[in-house]
């Protein structure tokens, strides 16, 4: 029996399922046929997706990464808590050092929807006196 150990993270629209098996193979996968290199281009996204991994200092895992809605940001933000939620369903001792770096807690924060009268959530027509 293979053991899969799952996350699913969350930011703005961004909705992430991370799914993490022991093995030796050390391969990220996202949404089936892209690797993190192709996928994200900028070097900081991949010190973000590693950081939990490198807290934890947990080695020897193949990560498969389903990430679907918003941009590419909320994206990596996601991954990076469905990671460390996933790690804690591998070791429970793990909890401690993420909860500290602030890894389990989901950035709430969504987009002000617009208002009927305006031009966006909060921009309005100049207002004239006279």
């Amino acid at each position: 029996m293979i053991n899969l150990y799952k996350g699913v993270g969350k930011k703005k629209n961004a909705i992430v399922k991370v799914f993490l098996k022991k093995d030796l193979n050390n391969k990220i996968i996202i949404n089936n046929k892209y690797t993190i290199y192709n996928y994200f281009n900028k070097k900081i996204n991949y010190k973000l997706i590693f950081k939990p991994l490198f807290l934890t200092n947990s080695k020897n895992f193949t990560i498969l990464i389903k990430a679907k809605g918003g941009g590419k940001c909320a994206q990596v933000f996601a991954i990076c808590n469905a990671i460390s939620k996933a790690l804690i369903s591998y070791n429970k001792n793990f909890k401690k050092i993420l909860s500290d770096n602030k890894l389990l807690t989901r950035d709430s924060r969504m987009v002000e929807r617009k208002k009927v009268g305006l031009k966006k959530s909060r921009k309005r027509r100049q207002f004239s006196k006279r």
